[in-house]
């Protein structure tokens, strides 16, 4: 079994800054991209941010500028820094992964749990 666990969401205000978390643990022989989508309630779960295995990156036209994606390998971490952030942006955000299992070595995409971002105006 694989988890992904985020942190780092909360309250900020407009013109603010957050970074979010997401650590990878359990069976892992590798994962392959990773990336932040976020929903708000009664919308559909859009992508926010990517990045592969090996650091290329791909972003909403909503947040280019404004947002970096990164990651660790050595810590199967993946973050999200957001930066000027609008009221808009206030939503759930979830983490994601492909990941390729130890043993037996399965493909699967996983979710984490979400963590709320709230910014005031």
């Amino acid at each position: 079994q694989v988890q992904l666990v985020e942190s780092g969401g909360g309250l900020v205000q407009a013109g603010g800054s957050l970074r979010l978390s997401c650590a990878a643990s359990g069976s892992i022989f590798s994962i392959n991209s990773m990336g932040w989508y976020r929903q708000a309630p009664g919308k559909q779960r859009e992508l926010v941010a990517s990045i592969s295995s090996g650091g290329s990156t791909d972003y909403a036209d909503s947040v280019k500028g404004r947002f970096t994606i990164s990651r660790d390998n050595a810590k199967n971490t993946v973050y999200l820094r957001m930066n000027s952030l609008k009221p808009e942006d206030t939503d759930v955000y979830y983490c994601n992964a492909d990941v390729v299992t130890a043993g037996p070595m399965l493909w699967y995409n996983y979710w984490g749990q979400g963590t709320q971002v709230t910014v005031s105006s």
